[in-house]
């Protein structure tokens, strides 16, 4: 059977013309026809860059993005897995807080009678004087010297005023004579309490030492807080010149305020607490303070694994014009963190047993850009002035101390002293108790900057409280608890204790979740990277690659031909410059090289057959001439060495 022509023809086509695509005979044939046919950027412009050091750069490229992208993909694959495999549930310990415990009464009214005598006198006579009060002595449980009616020179220049109907007359309540009243009124607060008439308001005028003439009247609605206020005022003129080493020993010792304690089931002591003085809680104790380098934690959330401790208050000893709740002020802070008793302190009831139960929270912000704050406080032109972990509070009270040091040239007493300061006290510095009240006008309206300077703290811990009070001791109870409390307190108090000197804390996890917050960013640099892919992808169906070969070709492809062209344009310049300067006639040989001639653009890749044709001829080579038809060429025996069967019947015809 004769073989059909146009098969004959394919087979002798396939044999004569190269063979590229999938059936290319080399492997180097298939990878050129690979690289220029797919859609793949990098793969194409290593084939059709010119010079070895683009091809280079183009094959860095390409392989760099496949590393990347082998990277990437492993590392989805592995997140898949992992993520996908187990969940692990564990349970582990709770570093426990610090507890920090003051008696709300700050130092031992007994030891501290020959301190405060002429400030108690001269707050009796005001009682008396306003509202007819006389302690009796059936109800005088301390004895009090007998106090002379004159009192002291700086008690007669700050005395008690009642102001009659908001006019400019006032009462002296130590003298009973009236003043005229100069200088603002500064109402400092309203409460529902009035001491007597609705139109007497109690008070005392404070004046600048250096001018007369500039007072400030502090009046007060209720007369508790108008003599309470003005009892502490003359209490830290008093307490600032005592030394610190025999205010210790006035305050309460770890003995008198610890009865009994455990932690965690096992029983503990006062070695187990640290003791720090508070200008104005006294001695405080901190439990687990981390002093000694150890931090107890805890395995088992409950009241049971907790601290429980009992409290010994001595009500009879409390100071009955500074003070007029009983019982203890405790916080739970970190270790590293100053406890802010006055602030966030919270108050135990006596003859009552109080649980607290925590929940631990940690918190991380992000800083700058996303949110305001400070990681350490190093950045905040103000000087820590607690040696403790910044926070907001610290930075606060020590710029107001800073403030209170330039402005008064003393400290306050309630906050710890700058280096070169001392604490203000009427002696040496008269004039500091109108300058204080005036700072602190400010502070308050954020007049001082400190709100503006201080910002909040990126990381802190926080401990939620949930506080239950019961009572303690139960009726049944309470004889032989009494009893048994009083055994082993009796070698020093000679007395049987009473329900109402004691208090029960009970301090503890409610569980063992520790709550994690931290703030992410929404946008990063691999989420924009991600985006803007993204979009080029979706609309232009481009990649990184492909914008670099846009960078290549519409930037640097770009800026050398139009710097080449200005190139030969000033050359071109300079050498008719120099024709004209030597007066020769451009001549016929001098033409301007451009395209394969310009040594500028030396390709190293072999041309084309069609860009061969497009090349330009030399000038004194003769045009070529199309050579004579050879028409033994055109007979089909020379290209086939048989006649096929289908142009039999044409060539008879």
């Amino acid at each position: 059977a004769a073989t059909a022509p146009g098969k004959k023809i394919t087979a002798r086509l396939k044999r004569t013309l190269p063979v590229r695509g999938p059936q290319a005979p080399t492997l180097s044939e298939l990878m050129r026809w690979y690289c220029l046919n797919t859609n793949t950027h990098g793969c194409r412009r290593i084939v059709v860059s010119r010079g070895r050091l683009r091809r280079l750069l183009w094959i860095l490229l390409t392989l760099s993005a496949v590393g990347l992208i082998l990277w990437q993909c492993a590392e989805l694959l592995m997140n898949y897995y992992s993520a996908s495999v187990s969940v692990t549930v564990q349970f582990q310990k709770l570093p426990f807080p610090a507890v920090t415990i003051c008696n709300i009464n700050p130092y031992k009214y007994s030891a501290m009678k020959e301190y405060l005598s002429e400030l108690d006198k001269e707050t009796k006579k005001a009682l008396e004087t306003f509202y007819g009060f006389s302690e009796g002595k059936s109800k005088v449980r301390r004895s009090v010297d007998e106090w002379n009616s004159t009192g002291s020179d700086f008690f007669q220049q700050i005395p008690l005023l009642k102001v009659e109907d908001f006019s400019r007359t006032a009462t002296d309540l130590h003298s009973g004579q009236k003043r005229k009243i100069e200088g603002s009124v500064f109402h400092k607060d309203s409460s529902i309490v009035n001491s007597g008439d609705s139109n007497d308001i109690i008070g005392f005028q404070l004046c600048d030492a250096n001018n007369s003439s500039e007072c400030a009247l502090y009046t007060f609605s209720s007369g508790v807080n108008a003599i309470q206020e003005w009892y502490k005022l003359h209490y830290m003129n008093i307490m600032a010149q005592i030394p610190l080493e025999t205010k210790e020993k006035l305050s309460y010792s770890a003995d008198d305020l610890l009865l009994t304690c455990f932690f965690d089931g096992l029983s503990c002591d006062k070695r187990h607490f640290t003791r720090f003085h508070h200008p104005l809680h006294g001695n405080c104790y901190t439990f687990n303070s981390g002093e000694n380098g150890t931090v107890l934690s805890t395995s088992t959330g409950g009241s049971e694994y907790g601290l429980q401790v009992v409290l010994y208050i001595d009500e009879a000893d409390y100071n009955p014009f500074l003070v007029t709740s009983t019982g203890a002020k405790i916080i739970v802070h970190d270790q590293n963190e100053y406890p802010f008793i006055e602030d966030i302190g919270t108050e135990i009831e006596t003859a009552a047993a109080t649980s607290i139960g925590m929940h631990f929270t940690r918190s991380r912000k992000l800083s700058k850009p996303y949110s305001d704050c400070t990681e350490t406080g190093a950045d905040i032109p103000v000087e820590n002035l607690y040696n403790k972990s910044y926070s907001l509070q610290i930075c606060l009270h020590s710029c107001f101390q800073k403030a209170m040091v330039d402005s008064c040239g003393c400290a306050q007493y309630a906050q710890p002293l700058p280096a070169g300061a001392e604490y203000c006290n009427y002696k040496k510095n008269p004039n500091w108790m109108y300058c204080y009240y005036r700072l602190h006008e400010k502070f308050v309206k954020e007049q001082l900057g400190c709100q503006q300077i201080c910002k909040d703290a990126c990381s802190f811990k926080e401990w939620a409280l949930t506080t239950s009070i019961a009572q303690w001791p139960s009726t049944v109870s309470e004889d032989w608890m009494l009893r048994v409390l009083s055994w082993d307190k009796g070698q020093k108090l000679n007395k049987k204790l009473n329900k109402t000197d004691l208090a029960n804390l009970m301090v503890f996890y409610k569980d063992l979740n520790e709550r994690f917050i931290s703030e992410n960013p929404a946008n990063t640099l691999v989420i924009l990277l991600s985006n803007f892919g993204g979009q080029l992808g979706l609309w232009m169906s481009c990649s990184v690659v492909c914008v670099i070969e846009i960078v290549e070709v519409f930037f640097i492809d770009s800026l050398s031909i139009v710097m080449r062209r200005q190139w030969q344009k000033a050359k071109k310049w300079w050498n008719d410059r120099k024709r004209a300067g030597s007066g020769k006639a451009p001549q016929a040989g001098d033409v301007e090289r451009q395209g394969h001639d310009n040594p500028v653009c030396v390709d190293e890749d072999l041309p084309t057959f069609t860009t061969a044709l497009r090349l330009p001829l030399p000038q004194d080579s003769p045009l070529p001439r199309t050579p004579p038809p050879n028409y033994s060429t055109l007979r089909l025996e020379t290209a086939f060495t048989e006649q096929l069967p289908d142009t039999l019947e044409l060539g008879q015809h």
